[in-house]
């Protein structure tokens, strides 16, 4: 759609002061012009730059169309036109629902994305995201040949996913570079098929590095202001060397649109998960059984060191490396296996990265001394610091149910309310959710609002958590949620 503030096209009466702007703009000397000249010159070799790494890089980057088969639910609670809730706060949800439903089922659905070729035997990393819950997945290459993938291997924790299709000849595919080398500043390219819209690319810079988002418990994401729109999400982040330093998957939007800030999973993580899928079909994390924090400003002031040097243990959970090591309380841990540790999620990328079996050494301050421990990492449970220890908050004594769903919630904060986009709105905010307990099968996600159990407002953890203790999971419960891409939700927990 054209922008109605376009300037028109000049006839023959606007090419007298254009005439004259280039004399005015070139009328400094020869020096003025070889100084213009320059940075010409300087603008085309990068653009040169732009399109040999976009000739190099497109032939690895594929659509991925997902379809998922119709589903069939357990209850009736999704008759079209039915009121389930009538005199409630919910009853304007139901009654104008979309027609042509078979009874107790919902459609079946589609959806699309992108993803990059990183070997020429036919294997695809794209988003967990762009792939979850599909019954079928089909790939589309650059030429426009498609495929069957005939292998789906996923993380949901890091929101990664790889692909295998058997295609009769070696492929184009691209190098995973490294992303630590990145630096603010820094030109990229990402590229995939926004809207549908086939092989499209967009140039920006790194405009911020270990951004956290509510979404990814397992990832440190570089943030670009290269535009990234729906259907973008598996597509690879450039640099100008032509290699992969991020995998496109998120955007912070109030509109569901671009608005200048994307993320992308650093291509050092996504190496490191690719080869563990590729070669085991899952992940395999280590751990070493603690609760850390960052260590900020006062604390380090009071401390006596530089804020940003390391990170304070929190709690030791029993039985665990951690405990078998000996690390305490207050421990403050600078290194681990000779990496210098800055912020908790650094320590936890080191960890989980670690061999497994194998003693590191954790360099740590304890009482004002530094000492050492050799520190021996153990596969990381499956639940951990979900279920089994979330909720041991003194301050907070959670209801069993809210155990049973398997959810993590905190109060909506002001960083909280930008980033996600609730403004004007209250409720408690959802910050993990277990991927193997109710609340996550029901559809439950990190970030959503929930703003009413039932007919009860919340507008906060502790509210959220006092309306749960009456209400049953075996009857059912209906929570009004927000997501961040601006919507709002019913669902319905309910045991089966």
């Amino acid at each position: 759609m054209l922008n109605s503030n376009f300037l028109p096209t000049p006839g023959r009466s606007g090419v007298f002061p254009i005439v004259l702007m280039l004399i005015i703009a070139f009328s400094g000397g020869s020096a003025n012009w070889a100084d213009e000249a320059s940075d010409i010159a300087s603008a085309k070799s990068l653009s040169r730059a732009f399109r040999a790494v976009s000739q190099r890089i497109i032939p690895t980057v594929v659509k991925i169309k997902t379809t998922t088969r119709p589903q069939t639910f357990r209850s009736d609670s999704a008759l079209p036109g039915k009121n389930r809730l009538p005199g409630s706060p919910f009853e304007n949800f139901f009654g104008d629902q979309t027609p042509g439903f078979t009874p107790s089922e919902a459609p079946a659905r589609s959806g699309l994305g992108s993803g990059v070729i990183i070997d020429a035997k036919g294997i695809i990393l794209t988003n967990y995201h762009v792939v979850e819950g599909a019954d079928e997945v089909l790939v589309e290459l650059s030429d426009g040949k498609q495929f069957r993938a005939a292998d789906v291997k996923t993380d949901e924790q890091s929101d990664l996913a790889v692909l295998r299709i058997r295609a009769d000849h070696a492929l184009p595919a691209a190098t995973l570079g490294n992303s630590d080398k990145l630096e603010i500043g820094d030109w990229v390219l990402a590229i995939g098929h926004p809207f549908d819209l086939d092989l499209t690319v967009s140039s920006g810079i790194i405009s911020g590095k270990a951004r956290v988002l509510p979404t990814g418990r397992r990832a440190d994401f570089l943030q670009t202001d290269a535009a990234i729109n729906p259907g973008n999400s598996g597509g690879p982040l450039v640099n100008l060397d032509g290699e992969v330093v991020g995998i496109n998957t998120a955007i912070a939007s109030n509109s569901g649109g671009y608005q200048g800030v994307g993320f992308a999973i650093p291509a050092n993580l996504a190496n490191w998960v690719t080869k563990q899928l590729v070669e085991k079909g899952s992940v395999e994390r280590a751990y070493l059984g603690v609760r850390i924090e960052e260590i900020r400003a006062p604390q380090a002031e009071k401390l006596g060191i530089d804020p940003g040097k390391g990170v304070l243990v929190a709690e030791v959970f029993p039985d665990t490396p951690a405990a078998r090591a000996g690390l305490r309380k207050n421990d403050r841990i600078l290194k681990f296996a000779d990496h210098e540790v800055q912020n908790p999620r650094q320590l936890q990328e080191f960890v989980e990265q670690t061999e497994l079996g194998t003693p590191r050494t954790a360099e740590i301050v304890r009482d004002g001394k530094p000492q050492t421990v050799q520190i021996v990492a153990s596969p990381l449970p499956r639940n951990f610091g979900l279920a089994g220890t979330i909720f041991q908050d003194p301050k907070l004594i959670v209801s069993p149910t809210v155990n049973e769903l398997g959810i993590k919630m905190a109060d909506l904060t002001k960083a909280d309310i930008e980033r996600l986009g609730y403004a004007g709105f209250k409720g408690a905010l959802i910050k993990e959710v277990d991927p193997d307990v109710l609340a996550a099968q029901a559809g439950i996600r990190g970030g959503m609002l929930v703003m009413q159990v039932e007919k009860k407002a919340v507008r906060s953890a502790a509210e959220f958590n006092k309306a749960m203790k009456n209400q049953s999971l075996l009857k059912g419960i209906m929570l009004l949620v927000r997501t961040p891409d601006g919507g709002n939700r019913l669902v319905q927990l309910r045991k089966p």
